[in-house]
Protein backbone atom coordinates (compact mmCIF):
# COMPACT_ATOMS: atom_id res chain seq x y z
CA UNK A 1 0.00 0.00 0.00
CA UNK A 2 1.38 3.46 -0.53
CA UNK A 3 1.26 6.23 2.66
CA UNK A 4 -1.62 8.36 2.88
CA UNK A 5 -1.94 11.60 4.83
CA UNK A 6 -5.05 12.30 6.39
CA UNK A 7 -6.61 13.35 9.57
CA UNK A 8 -5.95 11.58 12.92
CA UNK A 9 -8.12 9.09 14.65
CA UNK A 10 -7.78 7.68 18.15
CA UNK A 11 -7.14 4.46 17.35
CA UNK A 12 -4.10 5.96 15.89
CA UNK A 13 -2.27 6.99 19.39
CA UNK A 14 -0.40 3.67 19.33
CA UNK A 15 1.17 4.32 16.47
CA UNK A 16 1.42 8.03 17.23
CA UNK A 17 3.59 6.82 20.91
CA UNK A 18 5.38 4.51 19.19
CA UNK A 19 7.30 7.83 17.46
CA UNK A 20 6.90 10.24 20.58
CA UNK A 21 7.93 7.91 23.05
CA UNK A 22 11.69 7.51 22.03
CA UNK A 23 11.99 11.23 21.10
CA UNK A 24 11.04 11.94 24.95
CA UNK A 25 13.02 9.14 26.27
CA UNK A 26 16.22 9.47 24.45
CA UNK A 27 16.20 12.81 23.55
CA UNK A 28 16.22 16.89 24.25
CA UNK A 29 14.23 17.88 21.46
CA UNK A 30 10.97 17.31 23.45
CA UNK A 31 11.00 19.04 26.98
CA UNK A 32 8.76 16.22 28.36
CA UNK A 33 10.88 13.71 31.03
CA UNK A 34 8.41 11.00 31.02
CA UNK A 35 6.60 9.11 27.57
CA UNK A 36 3.47 9.67 27.58
CA UNK A 37 0.67 6.71 27.63
CA UNK A 38 -0.90 5.42 24.72
CA UNK A 39 -4.00 6.46 26.39
CA UNK A 40 -2.84 9.82 26.79
CA UNK A 41 -1.85 10.58 23.16
CA UNK A 42 -5.47 9.53 22.85
CA UNK A 43 -6.25 11.47 24.99
CA UNK A 44 -4.52 14.51 23.44
CA UNK A 45 -5.47 13.68 19.79
CA UNK A 46 -9.27 13.30 20.85
CA UNK A 47 -9.05 17.10 22.62
CA UNK A 48 -7.44 18.42 19.87
CA UNK A 49 -8.88 17.64 16.56
CA UNK A 50 -12.36 19.53 17.32
CA UNK A 51 -9.76 23.03 17.05
CA UNK A 52 -7.07 22.53 15.42
CA UNK A 53 -5.70 19.88 12.57
CA UNK A 54 -3.60 16.54 13.51
CA UNK A 55 -2.55 14.91 10.79
CA UNK A 56 -0.99 11.50 10.20
CA UNK A 57 1.11 9.66 7.47
CA UNK A 58 0.72 6.19 7.43
CA UNK A 59 0.95 3.21 5.38
CA UNK A 60 -0.96 -0.45 5.26
CA UNK A 61 -2.11 0.85 9.12
CA UNK A 62 1.97 2.05 10.46
CA UNK A 63 1.87 5.74 11.11
CA UNK A 64 5.14 7.00 9.73
CA UNK A 65 4.60 10.52 10.93
CA UNK A 66 2.37 13.20 12.56
CA UNK A 67 1.80 17.15 12.64
CA UNK A 68 -0.58 18.84 14.31
CA UNK A 69 -1.90 22.38 15.59
CA UNK A 70 -2.28 23.60 19.23
CA UNK A 71 -2.71 27.05 21.07
CA UNK A 72 0.19 29.49 21.21
CA UNK A 73 -1.16 30.99 24.31
CA UNK A 74 -4.44 31.31 26.76
CA UNK A 75 -4.76 34.87 26.70
CA UNK A 76 -6.99 35.82 23.77
CA UNK A 77 -5.35 38.47 21.67
CA UNK A 78 -3.04 35.71 21.09
CA UNK A 79 -5.79 33.48 19.64
CA UNK A 80 -5.23 34.37 16.05
CA UNK A 81 -1.46 32.77 16.44
CA UNK A 82 -0.89 29.03 16.82
CA UNK A 83 1.59 26.61 17.36
CA UNK A 84 2.83 23.78 15.20
CA UNK A 85 4.50 20.52 16.26
CA UNK A 86 5.67 17.62 13.56
CA UNK A 87 7.36 14.44 14.03
CA UNK A 88 8.60 11.28 12.18
CA UNK A 89 9.65 8.14 12.36
CA UNK A 90 13.74 7.58 12.50
CA UNK A 91 13.43 5.06 9.89
CA UNK A 92 10.92 7.48 7.60
CA UNK A 93 12.77 10.02 7.79
CA UNK A 94 14.13 12.29 4.66
CA UNK A 95 11.28 10.50 2.22
CA UNK A 96 9.43 13.61 1.99
CA UNK A 97 6.65 13.22 5.25
CA UNK A 98 7.29 15.99 7.15
CA UNK A 99 7.27 17.91 4.15
CA UNK A 100 4.21 16.72 2.90
CA UNK A 101 2.21 16.39 6.27
CA UNK A 102 3.38 20.43 7.66
CA UNK A 103 2.49 21.62 4.25
CA UNK A 104 -1.11 20.42 4.23
CA UNK A 105 -1.40 21.17 8.05
CA UNK A 106 -0.55 25.18 7.31
CA UNK A 107 -2.86 25.37 4.55
CA UNK A 108 -5.91 24.12 6.26
CA UNK A 109 -4.38 26.55 8.97
CA UNK A 110 -4.95 29.14 6.52
CA UNK A 111 -8.45 28.09 5.94
CA UNK A 112 -9.28 28.33 9.36
CA UNK A 113 -8.42 32.17 9.67
CA UNK A 114 -5.01 31.84 11.78
CA UNK A 115 -2.77 34.52 11.18
CA UNK A 116 0.62 33.62 12.13
CA UNK A 117 1.95 29.55 13.03
CA UNK A 118 5.50 29.65 15.36
CA UNK A 119 7.31 26.86 15.93
CA UNK A 120 9.85 25.92 19.10
CA UNK A 121 13.28 24.05 18.13
CA UNK A 122 15.11 22.92 20.58
CA UNK A 123 18.80 23.80 19.50
CA UNK A 124 21.04 22.38 17.90
CA UNK A 125 18.67 21.00 14.87
CA UNK A 126 19.41 21.66 11.66
CA UNK A 127 16.74 18.80 10.12
CA UNK A 128 14.49 20.62 12.16
CA UNK A 129 15.19 23.93 11.59
CA UNK A 130 15.93 23.42 7.40
CA UNK A 131 12.53 21.96 6.78
CA UNK A 132 10.42 24.66 8.67
CA UNK A 133 12.84 27.62 6.84
CA UNK A 134 11.68 26.03 3.54
CA UNK A 135 8.23 26.23 4.55
CA UNK A 136 8.53 29.92 4.58
CA UNK A 137 9.19 30.00 8.77
CA UNK A 138 11.55 32.96 9.66
CA UNK A 139 13.55 33.19 12.78
CA UNK A 140 12.59 35.43 15.57
CA UNK A 141 14.39 34.59 18.32
CA UNK A 142 16.09 32.51 20.97
CA UNK A 143 14.90 31.33 24.71
CA UNK A 144 18.86 30.92 25.52
CA UNK A 145 19.10 28.14 28.89
CA UNK A 146 15.49 27.67 29.07
CA UNK A 147 15.28 23.78 29.49
CA UNK A 148 17.05 21.16 31.72
CA UNK A 149 17.35 17.63 30.51
CA UNK A 150 19.74 15.10 30.74
CA UNK A 151 22.00 17.24 33.37
CA UNK A 152 22.45 19.84 30.52
CA UNK A 153 20.80 23.56 30.22
CA UNK A 154 19.18 23.50 26.53
CA UNK A 155 18.21 26.84 24.14
CA UNK A 156 15.00 27.14 22.27
CA UNK A 157 14.58 28.51 18.86
CA UNK A 158 11.59 30.14 17.65
CA UNK A 159 10.66 30.53 13.92
CA UNK A 160 7.69 32.34 12.26
CA UNK A 161 5.26 31.93 9.56
CA UNK A 162 2.81 34.31 7.81
CA UNK A 163 -0.14 32.44 7.03
CA UNK A 164 -2.48 35.80 6.29
CA UNK A 165 -1.69 39.64 5.26
CA UNK A 166 -2.25 41.70 9.20
CA UNK A 167 -5.99 42.62 8.62
CA UNK A 168 -7.15 45.67 10.82
CA UNK A 169 -10.22 43.54 11.89
CA UNK A 170 -9.20 40.43 11.74
CA UNK A 171 -12.43 37.43 11.09
CA UNK A 172 -12.30 35.03 14.39
CA UNK A 173 -10.85 31.51 13.61
CA UNK A 174 -12.86 28.60 12.76
CA UNK A 175 -12.19 25.79 14.61
CA UNK A 176 -11.03 23.20 12.34
CA UNK A 177 -14.55 21.46 12.78
CA UNK A 178 -16.18 24.22 11.86
CA UNK A 179 -13.78 24.60 8.73
CA UNK A 180 -14.06 21.30 7.32
CA UNK A 181 -18.10 21.69 7.30
CA UNK A 182 -18.48 25.39 6.63
CA UNK A 183 -20.28 26.32 3.15
CA UNK A 184 -17.69 28.57 1.86
CA UNK A 185 -14.56 26.43 3.66
CA UNK A 186 -15.54 22.56 3.13
CA UNK A 187 -14.33 22.10 -0.86
CA UNK A 188 -11.26 23.79 -0.04
CA UNK A 189 -10.69 21.50 3.03
CA UNK A 190 -11.09 18.47 0.84
CA UNK A 191 -8.72 19.80 -1.73
CA UNK A 192 -6.06 20.84 0.60
CA UNK A 193 -5.95 17.04 2.23
CA UNK A 194 -6.02 15.71 -1.85
CA UNK A 195 -3.25 18.42 -2.86
CA UNK A 196 -1.12 17.22 0.28
CA UNK A 197 -1.42 13.36 -0.93
CA UNK A 198 -0.46 14.35 -4.12
CA UNK A 199 2.73 15.84 -2.91
CA UNK A 200 3.55 12.53 -1.00
CA UNK A 201 2.98 10.37 -3.94
CA UNK A 202 5.02 12.73 -5.92
CA UNK A 203 8.08 12.26 -3.93
CA UNK A 204 7.57 8.48 -2.98
CA UNK A 205 7.56 8.22 -7.30
CA UNK A 206 10.99 10.14 -7.35
CA UNK A 207 12.58 8.18 -4.99
CA UNK A 208 11.48 5.02 -6.67
CA UNK A 209 12.65 6.16 -9.94
CA UNK A 210 16.08 6.80 -9.17
CA UNK A 211 18.53 4.67 -10.90
CA UNK A 212 20.31 2.36 -8.32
Amino acid sequence: MRPVVRLAEPADAAGVQAIYAPIVRDTAISFEIDPPSVEEMARRVVSTLPRYPWLVCSDDGEILGYVYGSRHRERGAYRWSVDVTVYVHERARRLGIGRALHSTLLALLRLQGYHRAHAGITLPNAGSVALHESLGFTPIGVYPAVGYKFTEWHDVGWWQCALRPSARNPAEPMTAAAAANHALTQSQWKIVLEDGQRMLDRRSAQRFSRPT
